[in-house]
């Protein structure tokens, strides 16, 4: 059995991900960094998810980029609420960097772990317009592993596997249903109030809402 390294936000990309990984007979080693994010509740959300996928180990480590500022996610700034899921540009939730981030320590767990695999969730459809979750971004970062690691200039290669990255958010939801994913361990609001509840407005909400509908499955969080 191959050992994978995944990165597991808590999300339903990330565990869908990880799910078809774990189905290609992949054992999981799963990533949730703790990047400053404005609530922990997808931290929790990402040890249920972990905990239900059986991983062989889940490691939480910690890279504080809100020191950085430049997201509404990661300072107090305004979380967008209600703009059209069609608007051009790139929006506030953007975080500078992260999946470049989130790579560079999947890729270095990997190699000390032995694993040429890294799986992660991004999605070129349903993204928002954040620039790292383009095939472009992941094609140029599976080079550069190749370049900046022992296992590469030893004639090893990483490989760097999106399997939603062409995949509408119904078809996300429709293949983890297949799967028997538990989609109430998820979470992917931007801004839930303090209990932790969706606010059902913020860009991903929406997106999760209309993949909910197309894909013709309740969403079990609606109603909690």
């Amino acid at each position: 059995m191959a050992d994978a390294v995944v990165l597991l936000s808590g999300g339903l990309d990330s565990y869908t991900a990880a799910a078809m990984a774990r189905a290609e007979g992949y054992r999981l080693f799963a990533l949730t960094v703790r990047y400053g994010q404005r609530h922990v509740r997808e931290l929790e959300a990402a040890r249920a998810v972990a905990a239900w996928l059986g991983v062989a180990r889940h490691l939480e480590v910690e890279v504080d980029l809100s020191a950085f500022g430049g997201s509404s996610l990661t300072t107090d700034a305004p979380v967008p609420k209600d703009r059209p899921l069609e608007s051009e540009g790139i929006p506030s939730t953007y975080v500078p960097a992260r999946n470049t981030v989130f790579l560079s320590l999947a890729l270095a767990w990997a190699e000390a772990l032995g694993a040429g695999d890294i799986f992660i969730g991004v999605n070129a459809l349903d993204y928002s317009g954040y620039p790292d979750c383009r095939p472009e971004f992941l094609e140029a970062f599976e080079r550069l592993a190749s370049l900046a690691t022992a296992r590469g200039v030893g004639g090893g290669a990483f490989h760097i596997h999106a399997p939603l990255l062409h995949l509408s958010k119904a078809d996300i939801i429709g293949a983890g249903a297949a799967l028997g994913l538990d989609y109430g361990l998820t979470h992917s609001c931007y801004d839930p109030d303090l209990a932790g509840r969706p606010c059902g407005r913020c860009d991903s909400c929406r997106i999760r809402a209309v993949g909910f509908a197309r894909a013709g499955v309740a969403d079990p969080l609606v109603g909690r």
